[in-house]
This record gives structure tokens, sequence and C-alpha cells, in this order.
């Protein structure tokens, strides 16, 4: 029998990468690897919001830093990468999470621009990030790439079919690059977070997600941020080594209930 192996499980002085780390669970993401000693590059759209989440970890002796990213524009992820990697002298970890929401009936006559939006968001960006790390990753010892989808490319809701697609190319990329990178030790996986209180989600009033969590749920609520983003956290520990081309829902049971 093989000796036992202490399999680390921390990501101390690790660097990552999160998109869309301004608010909802980009934002519990970056608080979650702050508190466990990570370098954390909070990017986002919202100058001021991203420079905040970067305060608010900063205030509790966290490593952290803000960049404006769109990641719909390839130059700005090249130089945002690049800026990443000189500042804390490494990256080890990309967490695709930016995110928009999408949704119209395939007759509205938005659709297609709605389409585009959705696609170059959140999923074109992924590998344009992931090609931009790649060198950077190669040299790490834990190199960890995460992208969050949703439980909507696992199953289906009227009028969000443009997201539908992106999130289902997610799970799909996810499987791709796992296989192509595993030989060089580079874990690919994928978070599909269920209903979670998030910005997105803030519209709906706490009676309708109470009658559709308890409808739907295995666990009868809403997910926080946080839940998700210490799975985010798991999937990134260098103890997750042989764990690649997973695609995990997050949603307290929505996809395993039949009624």
């Amino acid at each position: 029998m093989p000796d036992f192996k202490q399999l680390s499980r921390s990501v101390k002085g690790l660097t990552v990468l999160v998109t869309g780390a301004a608010s909802g669970m980009g934002r519990a993401t970056a608080l979650v690897f702050a508190a466990e000693g990570a370098n954390v590059a909070v990017t986002d759209l919202n100058a001021d919001a991203t420079q905040a989440v970067a305060d608010e970890i900063a205030a509790v002796g966290g490593s952290a830093k803000a960049w404006v990213l769109d990641v719909a524009e390839p130059q700005d992820i090249t130089k945002v990468v690049g800026d990443v990697a000189r500042h804390f002298g490494s990256l080890d970890i990309v967490i695709n999470n930016a995110g928009i929401s999408v949704r119209m009936p395939i007759d509205d006559e938005g659709y297609d621009a709605g389409w585009d939006k959705a696609l170059a968001v959140m999923l074109t960006a992924h590998p344009r990030i992931i090609r931009a790390a790649l060198p950077h990753l190669r040299r790490s010892k834990c190199p960890r790439i995460v992208n969050i989808a949703s439980t909507e490319a696992l199953g289906a809701t009227a009028t969000v079919s443009a997201y539908s697609a992106a999130k289902g190319g997610v799970t799909s990329l996810t499987r791709s690059l796992a296989v192509e990178l595993g030989r060089e030790g580079i874990t690919v996986n994928c978070i599909c977070p269920g209903p979670i209180r998030t910005g997105i989600t803030d519209r709906i009033s706490e009676e309708h997600k109470t009658i559709y969590a308890k409808r739907r749920t295995a666990l009868g609520r809403y997910g926080d941020p946080e839940e998700v983003a210490h799975m985010t956290l798991s999937l990134c520990l260098p103890a997750a080594s042989f764990l690649t081309g997973a695609v995990i829902p997050v949603d307290g049971g929505l996809m395993a209930r039949n009624a």
C-alpha cells in the first residue's frame, strides 16, 4: 500500500484573478480567497465598486488590487492579465465569473444584439482570458481555472435562450480544455449556480423567492454567494489536483429534484 500523502489545502501566496468581482458571487469569491491568504486581482467594469472590494480586503489585512476590465474587449484582457502577473509576480488561478442578465423571447426585435452581448461576455471572454493567462499558469505550481456557468446550462427557462446558450457553451468549453490542458497539470472545472441571492435576483420579491425555492429546490431556500465561493475555493486547492473537467451544480438540489 502506498504511503499516505499530505496534500495542501492552502492557497496562501497564490494569485487569483476574479472577473465580475465587484458584486455578488464575484465579490464573495474575492473575499473568500483573500481570507485564505491569496493575492486577489479584483476585476470588473464598475471602477468604484471594484476598488471598494479591494479596499474591503485591504482593510482586514488581505492582499488585493483593483483593475477595471471589460471582458468583451480583447485588448483590455491582454493588458489586465499582464498587469496582474507583473504586479503580484505570478498568476495561478483564473475565475471566469463575469456575467450579465439577458432575458428576451426569440422574436424580440433586440434578440440579435442580446445574443451577441451574452456570448461576448459569458462565453467568448473565457477562452480569451485563459489564453492570456496560459503562459503564467504554465509556470505555476498550482494552476487552476474555474468557469462559472449556471443551472440554465443544465435545464431550460423560457425567454433566456441567449443566456442559456452562453452558459451551455461554458460547460462544453470546460470539458474540452480540461482534456487539452490536463497533461500540463492545469485543471479546468465549472460551477453551475442555481438560485443565488445576487444583484440579478434582487428584482425578484422575497415572496416569489420563497415560493420558487420551496417548490423547486431540495433545501427549500435560495443560496448565498459565499456558498458558491467556497465551492470555487475548493476546486482551486492544491489538494484538488485530480479533479478536472467537472461540471458541479451548486443549486440547493434544484437539478436533483423531479417535482
